[in-house]
């Protein structure tokens, strides 16, 4: 059994991503720091808000909880983190990623990559496969270790640190990728802003985190008002997986205006629903229509 979580609790100002003020910011409901299921009413644990913002529509918690440590949330076994199947495949997954990369940079020879967030290794075990000059950080010790035993990663190349302690000289990257990561920072705007400083100009920054728009989040959350309780689905801070933020396009475009960047490139996966499997045939296909599906990948581009 995991020890107890130690928190801070701070209020964030505005939002995070928009810099839209105070006012423009609304509180959809509250999240248990425990799985809720069909029936939170009846369950006991600590709760934080979830808010909406109505510039970009960035949903967070607020007041946001930071550990004490790090490595409370992912100082943990990598097998206790990540479901059989993700740690079973190595690099097939990331096929698609690669391809995008080379579309993308078409003239750049042996691409200089940063995977922030790298996990067991697994993208930059693909990524040098496929040629690229590959580097990462992971902040998680259990994690670190793994991908230099278990994925073979030189660790000269995955430095033990955050995004946010992490240091590289300014224009020393032509992609750093974000892939489910941003979610979980504290303070991502800050974080997208450091890695446009170690990104070439023209270089990109690809980003995949959980979509606000994700259709069975707001379904559930209809269920759950209708069973007259404000849980909200969204959102998992203070338990594995951790997600701190959901993010919308529209987030993505603000920062970018602001901090001189661009959007070239979007697209939603559906992934999994969680639901029964004789749902799936109906919300799969809607939510691939409606781009409702639950990643968002988005590109940016530094000019």
């Amino acid at each position: 059994m995991r020890p107890a979580l130690r928190y801070t609790f701070t209020y964030a100002p505005g939002c995070r991503m928009c810099n839209a003020g105070a006012q423009e910011q609304r509180v959809t409901g509250r999240r248990l720091n425990r799985s809720q299921g069909l029936r939170p009413w009846l369950l006991d644990g600590i709760a934080v808000s979830v808010k909406h913002c109505g510039g970009c529509g960035l949903i967070y918690a607020d007041p946001m909880p930071v550990p004490f440590d790090l490595q409370d949330h992912y100082g943990v076994a990598p097998e206790q983190y990540w479901a059989p199947d993700y740690l079973g495949d190595i690099t097939r997954p990331y096929q698609w990623l690669i391809q995008l990369a080379r579309e993308q940079m078409p003239g750049v020879q042996s691409p200089r990559v940063l995977d922030v967030g790298a996990g067991v290794g697994k993208a930059m075990r693909a990524f040098n496969e496929a040629g690229f000059d590959t580097h990462g950080l992971e902040p998680s010790e259990p994690f670190h270790r793994q991908a230099i035993e278990r994925m073979k990663i030189d660790p000269e190349r995955l430095k033990l640190a955050s995004v946010e302690s992490a240091v590289y000289p300014p224009g020393h990257f032509d992609l750093i990728i974000f892939h489910v990561v941003l979610e979980h920072v504290p303070e991502p705007e800050k974080a997208l802003v450091k890695s446009l400083e170690w990104l070439k100009t023209g270089g990109f920054i690809s980003i995949e985190v959980p979509s606000a728009r994700w259709l069975v989040n707001r379904l559930v959350n209809v269920y759950y008002r209708l069973r007259g309780t404000d849980h909200v689905a969204n959102l998992s801070p203070m338990h594995e997986p951790f997600h701190l933020y959901e993010f919308t396009l529209a987030s993505f475009q603000s920062f970018a205006r602001a901090h001189g960047a661009e959007v070239v490139h979007h697209q939603y996966f559906v992934c999994d629903t969680f639901l029964p499997k004789w749902m799936d045939r109906l919300m799969k296909p809607l939510m691939s229509m409606t781009d409702t599906g639950m990643e968002l990948n988005v590109w940016l581009r530094k000019r």
